[in-house]
Protein backbone atom coordinates (compact mmCIF):
# COMPACT_ATOMS: atom_id res chain seq x y z
CA UNK A 1 0.00 0.00 0.00
CA UNK A 2 1.15 3.05 -1.49
CA UNK A 3 1.19 6.74 1.40
CA UNK A 4 -0.65 9.32 -0.87
CA UNK A 5 1.19 12.66 -0.41
CA UNK A 6 -0.35 15.05 2.14
CA UNK A 7 -2.48 17.67 0.61
CA UNK A 8 -0.77 21.01 2.07
CA UNK A 9 -3.63 23.26 3.89
CA UNK A 10 -4.96 25.87 1.63
CA UNK A 11 -3.99 29.00 2.91
CA UNK A 12 -6.30 31.18 5.08
CA UNK A 13 -8.31 34.07 4.21
CA UNK A 14 -7.85 36.04 7.42
CA UNK A 15 -4.78 36.67 10.34
CA UNK A 16 -5.59 34.41 13.11
CA UNK A 17 -7.20 35.92 16.03
CA UNK A 18 -4.43 35.98 18.38
CA UNK A 19 -2.39 37.63 15.41
CA UNK A 20 -5.23 40.44 14.87
CA UNK A 21 -5.31 41.32 18.53
CA UNK A 22 -1.82 41.45 18.77
CA UNK A 23 -1.26 43.81 15.82
CA UNK A 24 -4.15 46.06 16.70
CA UNK A 25 -2.86 46.22 20.68
CA UNK A 26 0.67 47.02 19.36
CA UNK A 27 -0.28 49.36 16.86
CA UNK A 28 -2.44 51.35 20.12
CA UNK A 29 0.88 50.91 21.97
CA UNK A 30 3.50 52.02 19.18
CA UNK A 31 1.16 55.11 18.17
CA UNK A 32 1.07 56.15 21.92
CA UNK A 33 4.40 55.08 21.93
CA UNK A 34 6.10 57.68 19.29
CA UNK A 35 3.61 60.29 20.61
CA UNK A 36 4.90 59.98 23.97
CA UNK A 37 8.54 60.00 22.84
CA UNK A 38 7.78 63.29 21.33
CA UNK A 39 6.45 65.02 24.29
CA UNK A 40 9.57 63.76 26.52
CA UNK A 41 11.45 65.88 24.03
CA UNK A 42 9.61 68.64 24.25
CA UNK A 43 7.80 69.38 27.76
CA UNK A 44 10.47 69.21 30.55
CA UNK A 45 7.58 69.40 32.99
CA UNK A 46 5.98 66.32 31.79
CA UNK A 47 9.50 64.43 30.75
CA UNK A 48 9.43 62.59 34.62
CA UNK A 49 5.94 61.51 34.10
CA UNK A 50 6.20 60.62 30.30
CA UNK A 51 9.33 58.49 31.04
CA UNK A 52 7.44 56.92 34.11
CA UNK A 53 5.00 55.88 31.49
CA UNK A 54 7.37 55.12 28.46
CA UNK A 55 9.26 52.66 29.99
CA UNK A 56 6.71 49.83 31.11
CA UNK A 57 4.90 50.72 27.59
CA UNK A 58 8.28 49.73 25.99
CA UNK A 59 8.67 46.38 27.48
CA UNK A 60 5.01 45.14 27.22
CA UNK A 61 5.72 46.10 23.27
CA UNK A 62 9.07 44.36 23.19
CA UNK A 63 6.90 41.56 24.79
CA UNK A 64 3.92 41.43 22.56
CA UNK A 65 6.43 41.84 19.76
CA UNK A 66 8.17 38.87 20.68
CA UNK A 67 4.75 36.97 20.72
CA UNK A 68 3.68 38.29 17.98
CA UNK A 69 6.46 37.41 16.02
CA UNK A 70 6.47 33.76 17.07
CA UNK A 71 2.71 33.73 16.36
CA UNK A 72 3.71 34.71 13.21
CA UNK A 73 6.29 31.99 12.63
CA UNK A 74 3.84 29.15 14.01
CA UNK A 75 0.46 30.12 12.20
CA UNK A 76 0.40 30.52 8.27
CA UNK A 77 -1.09 33.99 7.10
CA UNK A 78 -3.06 35.20 3.98
CA UNK A 79 -1.10 35.44 1.28
CA UNK A 80 -1.32 38.62 -1.24
CA UNK A 81 -3.27 38.53 -3.68
CA UNK A 82 -2.21 37.66 -6.97
CA UNK A 83 -3.08 41.30 -8.26
CA UNK A 84 -0.03 42.65 -6.19
CA UNK A 85 2.99 43.02 -8.53
CA UNK A 86 6.25 41.05 -7.63
CA UNK A 87 8.06 44.15 -6.56
CA UNK A 88 5.31 45.23 -3.98
CA UNK A 89 5.08 41.83 -2.75
CA UNK A 90 8.84 41.69 -2.03
CA UNK A 91 8.68 44.85 -0.84
CA UNK A 92 5.43 44.36 1.70
CA UNK A 93 7.39 41.30 2.97
CA UNK A 94 10.87 43.31 3.43
CA UNK A 95 8.86 45.91 5.55
CA UNK A 96 7.11 43.79 7.73
CA UNK A 97 10.36 41.58 8.90
CA UNK A 98 11.61 45.39 9.54
CA UNK A 99 8.97 46.68 11.30
CA UNK A 100 9.23 43.18 13.74
CA UNK A 101 12.90 43.90 13.76
CA UNK A 102 12.53 47.42 14.99
CA UNK A 103 9.35 46.67 17.32
CA UNK A 104 11.97 44.45 19.49
CA UNK A 105 15.19 46.59 18.76
CA UNK A 106 13.40 49.88 19.69
CA UNK A 107 12.43 48.62 23.50
CA UNK A 108 15.72 46.73 23.75
CA UNK A 109 17.91 49.82 22.84
CA UNK A 110 15.64 51.89 25.25
CA UNK A 111 16.19 49.48 27.51
CA UNK A 112 20.01 50.02 26.94
CA UNK A 113 20.17 53.45 27.43
CA UNK A 114 18.96 53.64 30.69
CA UNK A 115 21.27 50.89 31.19
CA UNK A 116 23.91 53.05 29.93
CA UNK A 117 22.97 55.86 32.00
CA UNK A 118 22.80 54.06 35.01
CA UNK A 119 19.16 54.36 35.29
CA UNK A 120 17.01 51.21 35.87
CA UNK A 121 14.14 50.33 33.84
CA UNK A 122 10.96 50.57 36.48
CA UNK A 123 8.08 48.48 35.47
CA UNK A 124 6.07 49.98 38.26
CA UNK A 125 7.02 50.48 41.94
CA UNK A 126 9.74 48.09 43.69
CA UNK A 127 9.62 46.19 40.62
CA UNK A 128 12.88 47.10 37.86
CA UNK A 129 14.52 45.11 35.34
CA UNK A 130 18.69 44.48 35.56
CA UNK A 131 20.74 46.58 33.18
CA UNK A 132 21.76 44.56 29.72
CA UNK A 133 24.71 47.11 29.27
CA UNK A 134 27.13 48.96 31.88
CA UNK A 135 27.28 51.62 32.71
CA UNK A 136 29.08 53.97 30.06
CA UNK A 137 28.82 58.09 28.90
CA UNK A 138 29.83 57.44 25.49
CA UNK A 139 27.87 54.18 25.48
CA UNK A 140 25.02 56.01 26.38
CA UNK A 141 25.18 58.94 24.00
CA UNK A 142 25.35 56.49 20.65
CA UNK A 143 22.50 54.06 22.46
CA UNK A 144 20.90 57.44 22.76
CA UNK A 145 20.92 58.73 19.39
CA UNK A 146 20.47 55.09 17.93
CA UNK A 147 17.41 55.23 19.67
CA UNK A 148 16.13 58.03 18.55
CA UNK A 149 16.99 57.35 14.99
CA UNK A 150 15.07 53.84 15.12
CA UNK A 151 12.32 56.08 16.40
CA UNK A 152 11.97 58.02 13.87
CA UNK A 153 12.59 55.02 10.99
CA UNK A 154 9.64 53.54 12.63
CA UNK A 155 7.60 56.10 11.96
CA UNK A 156 8.25 56.19 8.34
CA UNK A 157 7.73 52.47 8.36
CA UNK A 158 4.43 53.11 10.60
CA UNK A 159 3.43 55.78 7.70
CA UNK A 160 4.48 53.29 4.76
CA UNK A 161 2.79 50.22 6.25
CA UNK A 162 -0.48 52.63 6.93
CA UNK A 163 -0.52 54.19 3.94
CA UNK A 164 -0.36 51.04 2.29
CA UNK A 165 -3.46 49.69 4.00
CA UNK A 166 -5.68 52.44 3.20
CA UNK A 167 -4.82 51.86 -0.40
CA UNK A 168 -5.54 48.26 -0.33
CA UNK A 169 -8.71 49.01 1.94
CA UNK A 170 -10.31 52.60 -0.13
CA UNK A 171 -8.40 51.61 -3.79
CA UNK A 172 -7.66 48.31 -4.54
CA UNK A 173 -10.43 46.90 -2.25
CA UNK A 174 -8.49 43.45 -2.84
CA UNK A 175 -9.02 41.79 0.91
CA UNK A 176 -5.67 42.49 2.15
CA UNK A 177 -6.65 44.94 4.66
CA UNK A 178 -10.00 43.14 6.07
CA UNK A 179 -7.70 39.80 6.24
CA UNK A 180 -6.25 41.81 9.13
CA UNK A 181 -9.11 43.56 9.83
CA UNK A 182 -11.73 40.92 10.77
CA UNK A 183 -11.69 37.15 11.04
CA UNK A 184 -13.31 34.53 8.90
CA UNK A 185 -17.22 34.80 8.81
CA UNK A 186 -19.51 32.62 8.14
CA UNK A 187 -22.47 33.82 5.73
CA UNK A 188 -25.75 32.47 6.81
CA UNK A 189 -27.83 32.45 4.00
CA UNK A 190 -31.68 33.58 4.90
CA UNK A 191 -35.07 31.52 4.30
CA UNK A 192 -37.25 33.17 1.82
CA UNK A 193 -40.23 35.32 3.36
CA UNK A 194 -43.62 32.87 2.81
Amino acid sequence: MHDLPETPAPAPGHFNLLGRVLHWAMAIGIMAMLFIGVGMMSSLSLRPWLIDLHQPLGIAILVLALLRLANRLLRAVPPLPASVPRWQAAAAHASHWLLYLMMIALPLLGWAVRSAGNWPVILMDGWMLPAIVPENPVLYAWLRLAHGIGAWLLFALLLGHIGAALVHAWIFRDGVFSSMARGSRTRVSRLPDN
